[in-house]
């Protein structure tokens, strides 16, 4: 994995967010057996998280999950100051925690649905970012970091109000964030994914007419994995994409370019 080393010095160590399913799990796995230090969280189920770190340190890597709410403040810093004494300052960080819509219309969405996952999908990278940055400022190194947001960040779905105006929110961050540390080699980007096949896709997964549907009308003709996405994940923290930043890659088959197709 030589060509997933660091410019910036040093030993990386690595925070992902929603570490114990989905595209969070899959990059921390992969961040773990290329002996990358990984402090992954999860919200409420333990198992699943502690699942994780036994995959990566029985194959002689390091990891430990901590509990956090991204969207608190105090949660976050707790994050942080655990993994900086047990692995050292945090170089790497992926924002693959959140939640998904609702399928509520927005004249029956109660703001505290829209806040709740607003905290999530935003405010949590945002808190997360912010921790970061200033740790690197304190340490006078580079970084990386790799929001996840999705397709639906400018392709919005009737009944997605929130999850849509949360991931347009992301798109903004990380291109504001991306301006603002250049000057110090930070790395900001961000990754949209669009069908993938994790636990967001359960329905699909159980029912494989609804799946069969659904990858009907992508025009590459199937689902992503956690894993594809989580390899670019891996680019975009290396050293191989030195000269890319603030931008989003999208992964996901042509199916956002089906806008407007057939009428």
């Amino acid at each position: 994995m030589a060509h997933h080393t660091l410019p910036f010095g040093g030993a990386p160590v690595a925070i992902v967010t929603g570490g114990e399913s989905g595209i969070g799990r899959s990059a921390a796995i992969k961040l773990g057996k290329a002996a990358i230090p990984v402090a992954l969280t999860y919200f409420a189920d333990e198992a699943r998280a502690n699942a994780v770190v036994a995959e990566i340190t029985d194959s002689g890597g390091r990891a430990v999950a901590v509990r956090t709410d991204v969207g608190d403040e105090q949660s976050v810093e707790a994050l942080f100051e655990l993994a900086e004494e047990r692995f050292g300052t945090v170089d790497l960080l992926v924002n693959s925690a959140g939640l998904n819509m609702t399928g509520v219309m927005l004249r029956d969405m109660e703001l505290a649905q829209f806040d709740r996952l607003m905290r999530a999908d935003l405010y949590g990278p945002f808190l997360t970012c912010r921790r970061m940055v200033r740790s690197l400022d304190s340490a006078n190194r580079g970084g990386r970091i790799v929001n996840i947001s999705s397709i639906h960040e400018s392709a919005p779905r009737a009944g997605g109000v929130d999850y849509d105006a949360a991931k347009g929110g992301l798109a903004q961050l990380t291109a504001t964030l991306a301006l603002e540390l250049a000057p110090k080699h930070v790395a900001v980007n961000g990754v949209a994914p669009g069908m993938i096949l994790t636990p967001m896709n359960q329905s699909e997964i159980d029912h494989p007419g609804e799946l069969t549907r659904k990858e009907a009308a992508i025009p590459w003709g199937r689902a992503g994995t956690p894993d594809e996405v989580a390899d670019l994940i891996l680019f975009l923290l290396s050293s191989a994409a030195d000269y890319i930043t603030g931008t989003t890659v999208t992964i996901d088959g042509a199916l956002s370019l089906t806008v407007a197709q057939g009428a």
